[in-house]
């Protein structure tokens, strides 16, 4: 029977995806796991991988056409079988289709016409203009952290040009392009909005002195896709055991699983073409766990030496500039309240030691505590929630923002659905992500799409404190240290591990009642761990 294979959402901001190339023809066999077309997104180009095997009956998107999530990309099925109850009677776009769209590129030409000869004037032949790129959803500007190429160099497409630095991670830039460097747009340590001019590149000795001029801006602006102003972006990758230039050859959905199950995708051989790891490779695929470290800690801010009477100054990074801004807007466009609970730990200590004393297995408190608020968010759904102006939105997965922080500020890396992984995946994704933030080599993906935010700094020996929402959550824990003090138990006083938790509310999306009904599940699970299996 045939399957009807559909335009798939790539990402959470995708409506809409492109056609890049088709890399099966009708008529052509298809097997799981063969490359059917290369996807082009709001964000990036994808792979997109057959789930299914037949023969390709039905292209449902011209190759360089777009077309709206969900509606028909292609339908797979028995060679000869009869699609048209599937495809209204046309078994390929039909020609007054082809023709409107003809027309439209044709009436497209034209209006631009005038438009492009008023660049290209500006744009001496074989020069490019590479442009300041968006490579996060919410970033408006990026700065230059290093420039890899000065003036006058020489450059080769794929060579790395310089690091960015958005709102959220420092991230690699490379060029599209060959020949020399012209001119830098902005120089090292400065920022400049996006869509302006980062770099040009060309022939040797080309007068580029009139390039970027604002005229020629603003045309950019109205029509950027007509610009060859991409470039490859490729983001910083935790050091591996095989070489920094390695790249793992991955498809979408195998990255996907690989990411939902805490696996490492540098640890799995692959079985399709050139090595690329597929959908059946994460299936069967049997980690072995490695032993864990502690718990990672918070990094320290960097470091101000103090000289008697002299006041100093130190220039704001983008992700500092960035994390004041939304923290503000957070704190006051949120009504806060905070409730406050105290937690006997001694069960949860004991299970620890249990869990730990498996082989190859390492937990922390905190691992405990992200598996314990996850499977507690899974009771409450309305703290797993958002307002939305006119609305509020009740997240379907459970996604925790874990706060790291860096010596430039705080980063927040995500564990996707976090209620389906076990400790020891929740303890690997931790310390990879945790130890990546430090480093700068988070991806720009692995900090969205959080629905409830931890902070600990129980490891610095504070007792208890209060955290501002990461927004769009409405809601976040502050997890502060245990402590062994005296505490009376059935009567009598005793030596005790207690620890204190405060919860954050968004007071518009999360009542007061609803906060603390979620606490006492969370402190039910904590105090009793075996309730969590239940």
């Amino acid at each position: 029977m045939a399957e009807v294979i559909t335009m798939p959402r790539l990402s959470d901001t995708m409506t809409e995806g492109k056609v890049a190339k088709w890399h099966k023809k009708v008529g052509e066999k298809v097997k799981e796991g063969d490359i059917l077309a290369e996807i082009e997104t709001d964000k990036a180009v994808q792979d997109f991988e057959s789930e299914v095997e037949g023969t390709l009956l039905f292209v449902g998107v011209e190759e360089g056409n777009g077309a709206a999530v969900d509606s028909v990309l292609a339908i797979i099925g028995n060679e000869g079988e009869d699609i048209s109850g599937l495809t209204g009677g046309a078994s390929a776009p039909s020609e007054s289709a082809s023709e409107t769209k003809t027309e439209d590129k044709k009436e497209e030409k034209t209006e631009t016409e005038s438009e492009t000869e008023e660049v290209s004037s500006e744009v001496p032949a074989g020069v490019e203009v590479i442009t300041m790129p968006r490579l996060s959803d919410t970033m408006t500007e990026g700065k230059v952290a290093k420039w890899h190429k000065n003036v006058g160099d020489t450059v080769k497409e794929g060579d790395l040009l310089a690091e960015i630095e958005t709102d959220k991670a420092v991230q690699d830039f490379e060029s599209e392009f060959s020949g020399i460097l012209l001119k830098q747009g902005v120089e090292e340590g400065g920022a400049a909005p996006v869509d302006t001019v980062l770099a040009i590149i060309g022939p040797e000795g080309t007068d580029v002195s009139a390039v970027g001029a604002p005229k020629a801006a603003a045309k950019s602006s109205d029509k950027p896709a007509e610009q060859k102003t991409e470039a490859k972006v490729e983001e910083k990758a935790a050091p591996v055991a095989n070489s920094s230039s390695d790249r793992v050859a991955i498809s979408p959905l195998a990255k996907k699983m690989a990411q939902d199950k805490g696996f490492d995708i540098n640890t799995i051989q692959g079985s399709g073409e050139n090595g690329r790891i597929v959908k059946k490779d994460i299936e069967n695929y049997k980690p072995a766990e490695k032993a864990a470290a502690s718990a990672p800690s918070a990094a320290a801010q960097v470091a101000v030496s103090f000289v008697q009477g002299e006041d100093s100054e130190t220039p704001n990074s983008q992700v500092r500039n960035i994390i004041a801004k939304r923290l503000s807007e957070s704190k006051f466009t949120a009504p806060h309240y905070y409730l406050m609970v105290e937690i006997n730990m001694d069960k949860a200590i004991e299970a620890r030691k249990e869990i730990n004393a498996l082989p190859d297995t390492k937990i922390s408190f905190n691992d405990m505590i992200i598996k314990a608020t996850a499977i507690a968010l899974r009771k409450h759904p309305q703290v797993n929630s958002s307002w939305a102006g006119d609305k509020i939105i009740h997240r379907g997965n459970i996604n925790i923002g874990v706060a790291v922080a860096i010596p430039d500020g705080l980063v927040v890396p995500v564990l996707k659905n976090t209620d389906q992984m076990s400790y020891t995946q929740i303890s690997a994704s931790v310390k990879d992500m945790a130890g990546r933030a430090k480093s700068k080599g988070l991806k720009a993906n692995e900090m969205e799409g959080s629905t409830f935010s931890i902070s600990n700094l129980g490891m610095f020996g504070i007792e208890t404190f209060t955290s501002i929402i990461n927004q769009p959550n409405s809601a976040i824990l502050s997890v502060g240290a245990i402590i062994e003090k005296p505490i009376v138990k059935n009567g009598q006083i005793v030596v005790g591990n207690t620890m204190k938790l405060s919860l954050a509310c968004d007071h518009r999306v999360v009542d007061g009642a609803t906060g603390a009904q979620f606490l006492q599940t969370l402190r039910t699970y904590l105090e009793s761990p075996l309730s969590l299996l239940v």
